[in-house]
């Protein structure tokens, strides 16, 4: 029994060292060797000129540090400065001389006015006047805008003239009726725009109007006028609700070497005005010309606020001229104009612009005799001197014609 146990005993430990013996020459085969590493060369150096087909050369290579960099810092961008464009210069216009304007832009105004003219005096050439001619004469007088009562004046003139005349030739009719007219028109007014104060310097003209009869084109053309004459100007924009306005009364002034002051828009017209007044002084300036916003006649407030215009104006020195701007073409409704816009700041003389394109100069004689006050200015056309001092003999001869 002994030796059966001895012997399996012997087994085990026989078949134990075959096992290990086994696992042992396992461990010993080797792993196949890891894959070389490839050999990495440097680029090749890029060609020079010329040297496209030629093998790469070795170069030396310099590292960031090596490298002297141009006033030892870092570079800096420089910053081109920006183009600007010159404005081309503006050029200073010479405006015609105002003497005689009037006279010269007579055949303009004549082409336009003879329908009154030449109807009164082909009713007047009649060989029998009677009332039916005569109520023809009033009718012509009363579609230019003459009036009713300066009508009836020129009317009764004319009767007594015609009965004492007895016969009558062409030339005797156009002198008589010239004669009458010119009573009317009146040339005993004083109608000279008062630029220069009995004080110290400047003159203080505030131009007024409803909106679209012209006011601030008429501005501009005036400083033109007095620049023409020899004086200097500043041009206050103190219409402040357009701002096109200022604009273009600035564009005025440019173009005669005259200063214009404006304000902010919807400022307060006063305060430029103020300024304006100030600046002209500070000038020396001879004329200080304040052009006001347009305003409807109906409406309280706006009148109130150009009355305010006025007196703050004023506090520097009174106003030699107040000058209300009307449309010729506007007619009876112009005179209700007149008179509002009287009531609120003293209108010392009328501008009557339009008055070349309609037949209705009769609004002369209406708007002197209800504001007792003269026309001083008239305005025949949209050119830049067609703006002319008010002359009774020139606007007569062109309503009656050659």
């Amino acid at each position: 029994m002994d030796i059966v146990i001895l012997a399996v005993v012997i087994a085990v430990v026989v078949l134990g060292a075959l096992g290990g013996l086994v696992v042992g020459t396992r461990r010993k085969k080797h792993l196949p060797p890891p894959p070389a590493a490839p050999d990495i060369t440097a680029p090749p150096a890029e060609p020079h000129v010329g040297d496209e087909a030629e093998t790469p050369r070795d170069e030396p290579r310099r590292t960031i540090e090596e490298v002297d960099l141009p006033g030892g810092g870092a570079p800096t961008a420089v910053e081109e400065p920006p183009v600007v464009e010159e404005l081309p210069p503006v050029e200073i216009e010479v405006p015609e001389p105002t003497a005689g304007r009037l006279i010269r832009l007579r055949a303009r105004l004549s082409r336009s006015q003879n329908a009154l003219g030449k109807g009164l005096l082909t009713l007047l050439s009649r060989e029998h006047l009677d009332e039916d001619t005569w109520e023809e004469i009033e009718d012509t007088l009363l579609t230019a805008d003459v009036g009713v009562q300066p009508t009836q004046e020129l009317v009764e003139g004319l009767r007594e003239r015609v009965k004492v005349l007895g016969t009558r030739t062409p030339e005797e009719l156009r002198g008589l009726l010239r004669e009458e007219l010119l009573k009317l028109v009146g040339t005993d007014m004083d109608r000279v725009v008062r630029t220069e104060p009995e004080t110290t310097k400047p003159g203080i003209v505030m131009v007024v109007g409803v909106n679209g009869t012209g006011k601030t084109t008429t501005t501009g053309k005036l400083a033109r006028v007095l620049v023409a004459d020899g004086r200097s100007v500043v041009l206050g924009a103190a219409d402040t609700f357009r701002a096109a306005a200022a604009d273009q009364l600035q564009t005025w002034g440019e173009r005669v070497g005259a200063y214009t002051v404006r304000g902010p828009e919807g400022g307060d017209p006063a305060s430029v005005a103020f300024d304006a007044v100030k600046e002209g002084k500070e000038m020396g300036s001879d004329v200080v010309l304040i052009d006001t916003a347009g305003r409807l006649h109906t409406k309280t407030g706006l009148m109130d606020e150009l009355g305010k215009v006025k007196r703050v104006v004023e506090k520097h020195a009174p106003l030699d001229e107040v000058l209300l701007v009307l449309d010729a073409t506007t007619g009876q409704n112009g005179l209700v104009q007149a008179r509002v816009f009287a009531e609120v700041v003293d209108i010392t003389g009328i501008v009557l612009t339009k008055l070349d394109g309609t037949a209705k100069g009769g609004i002369v004689v209406a708007v002197q005799r209800e504001l007792g006050v003269p026309v001083k200015l008239v305005g025949l056309g949209e050119g830049a001197d067609d703006l002319a001092p008010f002359e009774p003999e020139a606007f007569v001869d062109a309503l009656i014609g050659e």
